[in-house]
């Protein structure tokens, strides 16, 4: 026979006065409600704690039979692990609790009960693998050091905007839905689109170019999909792109800005989550200006010397990677690769086209961004369409602008979800993303 549900207690008129982070012996004596996850409960004879987590933190409740109504108490005795309630109660100084205070309960309602409990507990270290945390992944976020991740990454991109949009920056959106490959023909989503091919997708960077010929400086933060063909821990089939386009710059000028925004978003969580940093146990990457810039062929020398030899005109390996990390391990620029390994719309240096305005962003062994200066003249844009082995008149749509005149301009773009994974200290990709799109996961 199954189970009869608990009768869970209503809302009413009760509401938050406070949250955990406000229970400080200051306000010994104060009533207070509060709300959240009864995230852990410990019962010592006559005496129950629940650990209450809300959204700011977490605060002791702390029950004496023989000081609480029997109603109260039986309640008490009931609940279980994951209930979400809500506390009325009076403010106590005690120096042994979280900030020193705690909560001594007069009423307390059930607004949520669990049928089951997750394979791992709230507030312990202990973890299943990370595709089991991923089935329930709503349950996950739930955790301390996984709710860490997440404020941080906020903080990463309230910093990226306010420095924008202080320096005048447009925040613009464009389609997601395209008719024609932006970064060639490879790792596509295609779709239906009524009775047309169309394609999701991989990057804004022919619209935040043209948006950079009528507003001059923008950016966007959004997704971009790509059909990765190998699950690695740091690739998703769909990830946060954050892109800039600015008009009458080089790619000199994009690399002085994204130092200035990697070290405004760096000083942002120092300043706002200290919190997150303790429960990661995590250090910051010291960020010394500039940041350290080796060449292309500089890099192929440093690999030379740690015995692995790339040919010019090569991507790294991700040998290779590995091992410019171990030399650099924070934040550095790989320049003026070669054309060849460089998408179409980047800017061959005019003293010599076979190496291009162009850069990597690097943290440790993983490329963060990539960008540089972008071709403004039509023929060389087609010439480099047609050398890329794709068909000009499949991007007339972006061609055609350029006949109206296109100014300098320069940009990058950045895998957001990489930066807050070089940040937070995570080795899977996964873990800084809500609910992550790869190969195999299409849920929750």
């Amino acid at each position: 026979m199954a189970k009869k549900a608990k009768k869970l207690d209503e809302l009413g008129a009760w509401r938050r006065t406070h949250y955990s982070c406000d229970i400080l012996p200051e306000i010994d004596g104060k009533e207070v409600t509060i709300f959240g996850l009864a995230a852990s409960i410990r019962r010592q004879g006559g005496i129950t704690f629940i650990i209450l987590q809300d959204k700011e933190g977490i605060v002791q409740i702390t029950l004496h039979r023989d000081r609480v109504s029997e109603e109260l108490w039986k309640k008490c005795e009931e609940l279980k692990e994951q209930s979400f309630i809500g506390i009325r109660g009076i403010v106590k100084k005690i120096e042994k609790a979280p900030r020193g205070a705690e909560i001594l309960p007069i009423e307390m309602k059930v607004l949520a009960y669990p049928i089951r409990q997750p394979p791992f507990q709230i507030l312990k270290r202990r973890e299943p693998s990370l595709e089991k945390r991923l089935d329930i992944r709503a349950v996950d976020l739930r955790r301390p050091k996984v709710q860490a991740i997440f404020r941080i990454r906020h903080t990463v991109l309230q910093a990226f905007r306010e420095l924008l949009l202080q320096r005048g920056y447009m925040e613009v959106d464009t389609p997601k839905i395209i008719a024609s490959a932006t970064e060639g023909g490879a790792a596509l989503f295609p779709l239906l689109y009524y009775d047309k091919e169309a394609f999701l997708v991989q990057s804004p960077q022919l619209y935040k170019e043209q948006l950079a010929s009528a507003f001059e400086r923008v950016f966007e933060i959004a997704p971009a999909f790509r059909a990765e063909r190998f699950r690695t821990t740091r690739h998703l089939s769909e990830f946060l792109s954050f892109d800039v386009e600015e008009a009458f710059v080089s790619y000199e000028d994009v690399m002085g800005l994204l130092e200035d925004l990697t070290i405004h978003a760096v000083k942002k969580v120092e300043e706002r989550c200290a919190k997150e940093l303790e429960a990661l146990k995590v250090r910051l990457p010291s960020l010394d200006r500039p940041f350290k810039k080796i060449t292309y062929d500089e890099a192929l020398g440093i690999l030379k010397e740690e015995g692995i030899e790339i040919p010019w005109g090569e991507d790294f390996s991700t040998e290779a990677l590995k091992a410019l990390g171990s030399r650099y391990q924070g934040f550095y620029f790989i320049t003026d690769w070669p054309t060849v390994t460089k998408a179409f719309y980047i800017k061959p240096r005019d003293d010599n086209p076979k190496i291009s305005e162009s850069f990597d962003f690097m943290g440790g062994p993983m490329e963060v961004a990539s960008g540089g200066s972008r071709i403004s003249d039509r023929r060389l844009l087609t010439k480099r369409l047609r050398e890329k082995g794709l068909n000009p008149r499949s991007f007339e749509y972006h061609l055609k602008v350029f006949d109206y005149g296109m100014p300098p301009h320069a940009g990058f773009g950045m895998g957001f979800d990489r930066f807050i994974m070089f940040l937070t200290g995570q080795e899977n990709i996964r873990e800084v993303v809500l609910y992550p799109r790869d190969q195999v996961r299409l849920t929750p």
